[in-house]
């Protein structure tokens, strides 16, 4: 081998070692660096000791994320690169068909989520999503009214008290959530929930508008925040979820809150999980779901946050005081008034036209 060609391959492997010892210790670090996954939910909706004991147990770190309304949701993964940001998404069913439609979400290995079976049968195979390929249930619950009993100690179980003039009985805010607010004026009108009848949705429009324009009306407001408005007094009732409105209950020291589904019938919902196409971490992701799904774990999610788990390995650790609570586990009766909120296809637009038109009106 020629001299001068012996001294530059000696050179270069000299080079390649400095280089290589250099990055080694850095690409080390970059290797250990502990994972970390982005979790994007409604506020107030998990025992933040879950997810401590979860980083002690997996090394994991758990950063969440809110949103307060639905439509931020779908805007975040549609618009502004949720899909690549977050690992794990709580979202509700209505949503689904939509979020696989146009590839936000992947499927789900179930291979690594052993845990899926401690779900209700009601809640595995569902119309939107077969075989729960998408999604994993995380809570339940149904959409009614809290208020203030002392201020209304005989209000009617009707929706006729946000949208009758004559039986408004104190002042109200209505929920900053399209399908729900839009859902309940439609039962009142006697219709589905998911009325696609163009007539009949402009109808539960101008009821929504008419209500909004009343001198009793105090805006819209989610879920958290109407509880919470309702607790400080500010306002007398307030559309919300029943788990929101268990836990301003239960921690009112005036016993001064209560909550009804009204008699025309209402919303039973379930949120669920799913692992965005392009989550940086669907490994971790699936860990976290995995964990949620464990019997001790999941009771101790709806302890918390006073929703209905979809977990039947769970009930058992469910509180007694919350198993049998008729806020919490509707009776049959109600049970048979309610309704869940499918995806309504090409109708939602009409939807977004009326409720577009409500709000800014």
């Amino acid at each position: 081998m020629h001299a001068k060609h012996l001294t530059l391959i000696v050179a270069a492997a000299f080079v390649a070692l400095s280089v290589g010892l250099w990055a080694g210790p850095a690409a080390v670090k970059a290797k250990d660096k502990p994972v970390e996954i982005n979790v994007y939910m409604w506020s107030e909706y998990i025992d933040p000791a879950i997810t401590e004991e979860f980083e002690k147990e997996t090394g994991i770190k758990v950063n969440l994320s809110y949103y307060e309304s639905t439509e931020e949701m779908k805007a975040k993964l549609q618009h502004a690169a949720g899909v690549s940001q977050y690992d794990v998404v709580v979202a509700d069913t209505p949503s689904v068909p939509m979020l696989i439609r146009l590839g936000l979400v992947q499927a789900l290995d179930h291979g690594k989520i052993e845990n899926l079976k401690n779900l209700d049968p009601r809640f595995r195979n569902a119309a939107y999503d077969p075989d729960n390929k998408y999604t994993v249930v995380y809570q339940w619950g149904t959409v009614g009214l809290i208020y203030n009993k002392e201020k209304l100690p005989n209000l009617p179980a009707t929706w006729g008290v946000l949208f009758d003039p004559a039986k408004q009985a104190g002042t109200f805010l209505m929920i900053d959530e399209m399908r729900d607010q839009m859902g309940v004026a439609l039962r009142y009108l006697g219709q589905s929930v998911n009325c696609v009848d163009v007539e009949q949705v402009r109808k539960a429009g101008e009821l929504i508008l008419t209500a909004k324009k009343s001198k009793n009306a105090q805006g819209f407001e989610g879920g958290v925040g109407g509880k919470n408005r309702v607790a400080a007094g500010s306002v007398e009732m307030a559309v919300v979820w029943n788990g929101d409105a268990l836990r301003a209950i239960e921690e009112d020291e005036d016993q001064k809150l209560a909550f009804f589904v009204p008699e025309e019938g209402s919303i039973i919902w379930a949120d669920v999980m799913v692992i965005p196409s392009q989550a940086p971490h669907a490994e971790a992701a699936h860990r976290f779901i995995n964990y949620l799904l464990k019997p001790e774990v999941g009771a101790q999610l709806s302890n918390f946050n006073k929703y209905a788990t979809p977990n039947a390995a769970a009930m058992p650790f469910i509180t007694p005081e919350d198993r049998e609570n008729p806020v919490i586990y509707p009776p049959q009766e109600i049970m048979d008034k309610l309704e869940y909120l499918q995806d309504l296809g090409n109708s939602t637009r009409i939807y977004d036209e009326v409720w577009t038109a409500v709000k800014s009106r």
